[in-house]
């Protein structure tokens, strides 16, 4: 009964994946229906992340008082409900109101979900997180080829009818898997102090900083990639559209071997490494220029920073105590979020300034670069801990 739960949540975290993955590939779409520049559907894109980020910190308040698979089940029937409404948009307000929906869904159900799949296996607690993963990076896989498909046969609204009703079929499927198998596991129950968890604020703001900064370049990455493509390197829409599925189809594998990878090697330098792979990335893909050559950076960069989410997820559970862990959790990740979401808005901002997206990526590498050296170096000095065991009092990130 635990794998059928465990594959239940498999499908609604492709979906809620799938909902905030699928705005990317129609921002060109957007463009036209609406009417408007690349700025204004930057702060689409931007409204999703958000929307996934803003709810985090409340729900995990939520749940100390609710029950994480209650809360889930509760994202499944938002999600079907926000992708309807986004469907029958009919102007940019609607547009923005729905995709903050969609996001926010996929937020609580992040907050909720993580935790639970770890307390399902809490021996094989990377490798979970990686399948977890996985199934949410085939979604993003899975999203261009989708919509590209919908708006050539349909239009761009089939795409979230088609989530809509997705999403009420596995919210139902859970129910059904939770009432065989009786409830989530006795750990779910655990998590009850909020103010406690925020005792931890050492660790949590080491997880913000870890992966805001790369997460932020990667939002501004991935939502404008076909852009960049095809007005930064003069590549085809259909060539551009063609990386940027490649670039989602990397973290494929990458979830996969990372979470297994994070339960074996030593998770502050394996964190340090990705987070260097993808600074060399960016700057080779400033650099490219024929379709081989970005064909390649696309793959190896698709995989880099993929593989970050299911190591830093795996660092973070494993650092945290069980009694603390969804709130903490909830906490990390929805203020991450908040960094991380503005990242399409600003790169819209600044392709509106003028500025070449090469010119962009390249300034945001340097950045990149920066924030590793501070990290590399608080981790020689002693002050970043790498398991739990190291932490006893927190006092590992004293200043």
């Amino acid at each position: 009964m635990t794998r059928r739960l465990f594959g239940t949540l498999c499908g609604l975290v492709f979906l809620v994946n799938f909902g905030r993955t699928a705005f990317a590939p129609l921002v060109e779409t957007f463009q036209g229906a609406f009417g408007v520049g690349p700025a204004a559907v930057g702060l689409v894109t931007t409204l999703v992340w958000v929307g996934t980020a803003v709810p985090r910190i409340p729900v995990g308040y939520l749940l100390t008082r609710v029950p994480r698979h209650h809360v889930v089940l509760g994202t499944g029937a938002l999600l079907a409900a926000a992708a309807a409404f986004t469907a029958a948009a009919t102007s940019l307000f609607a547009l923005r109101v729905g995709a903050f929906a969609i996001g926010v869904a996929s937020g609580a159900y992040f907050v909720a979900a993580v935790p639970l799949v770890g307390e399902l296996y809490p021996d094989a607690l990377g490798r979970a997180v990686g399948v977890h993963g996985t199934a949410s990076q085939l979604a993003a896989v899975v999203a261009p080829v989708v919509t590209v498909t919908l708006v050539a046969s349909y239009s761009w609204r089939a795409v979230f009818w088609l989530l809509a009703a997705f999403a009420v079929l596995l919210t139902l499927a859970l129910v059904g898997v939770l009432r065989a198998r009786g409830g989530a596991p006795a750990e779910a129950a655990a998590d009850r102090d909020f103010v406690g968890a925020l005792a931890h604020w050492r660790i949590i703001l080491l997880g913000i900083v870890m992966v805001g900064a790369m997460g932020f370049v990667w939002q501004g990455l991935f939502n404008f990639y076909v852009s960049y493509m095809v007005d930064g390197k003069g590549l085809s829409g259909a060539a551009a559209g063609t990386l940027l599925t490649v670039i989602f189809a990397a973290g494929v594998p990458a979830f996969w071997f990372s979470g297994r990878l994070a339960d074996r090697l030593p998770h502050v330098p394996y964190i340090l490494a990705i987070h260097a792979a993808f600074v060399v990335c960016l700057f080779a893909l400033t650099s490219a220029s024929s379709f081989a050559a970005l064909a390649v950076v696309t793959a190896i960069t698709g995989y880099v920073v993929h593989s970050l989410f299911p190591a830093l997820d795996t660092y973070m559970l494993d650092s945290l105590p069980a009694s603390n862990r969804g709130a903490a959790y909830a906490v990390f990740s929805g203020s991450a979020l908040l960094i991380e979401a503005n990242g399409s808005g600003v790169v819209g901002v600044l392709r509106g300034l003028g500025f070449a997206f090469d010119d962009v990526f390249a300034g945001f590498a340097v950045c990149l670069l920066v924030v590793l050296a501070a990290l590399t170096g608080l981790y020689l000095a002693g002050r970043i801990p790498e398991t739990r065991a190291d932490q006893p009092d927190s006092d590992a990130l004293n200043p």
